[in-house]
């Protein structure tokens, strides 16, 4: 009869631990962590690396964008292209001051990515020096409840030497 009592009372513990891990789950689900958004530049290939670095004045160049999406629910997104120097980058709370050149948009939805493939121009713009121009790509995302755009602080850019012909 001992015996009997000790193993319903580890069955009663198990009943009772179980119960309340499952209303624990239940009132607040386990998420898949924090909410975050990326934004990468890949080169022409869509691949990491390789990335050109002496680009003829006035021409073009092909780069590939990719945007994830980690914030629980599908976003609206644009991303911004501008040329500067390392004085002109965006910060983690303010976009660059440069003047947008171009801009993509596009839906990402939760736990997926967008990439694709961009041609963008690149000259140097005012009196800045042709050495190391900032290829700039900025994220921003279109915020519903404030009815506008809004910046994200994520941002990545590409230094260049802009060869004059």
């Amino acid at each position: 009869m001992i015996l009997d009592e000790e193993v319903f009372a580890v069955v009663m513990a198990i009943v009772i631990i179980g119960s309340i891990l499952g209303a624990v789950i239940y009132i607040r689900p386990m998420g898949s962590g924090e909410s975050f958004v990326a934004l990468s530049i890949l080169n022409e290939r869509c691949k990491m690396g390789e990335y050109p670095r002496q680009i003829i004045e006035n021409s073009n160049i092909t780069l590939c964008l990719s945007i994830y999406n980690h914030m629980g629910k599908p976003i609206y997104y644009k991303v911004v292209y501008k040329i500067g120097t390392n004085t002109t980058l965006p910060t983690n709370t303010t976009a660059s001051p440069e003047k947008p050149i171009l801009s993509w948009r596009g839906v990402v939805y939760d736990d997926a990515n967008n990439t694709f493939l961009i041609n963008v121009p690149v000259y140097v713009p005012g009196n800045y020096s042709p050495d190391r121009i900032a290829l700039i790509f900025e994220l921003w995302i279109y915020d519903t409840s404030r009815d506008e755009w809004v910046y994200t602080g994520i941002w990545n850019h590409l230094y260049v030497k802009v060869i004059r012909g």
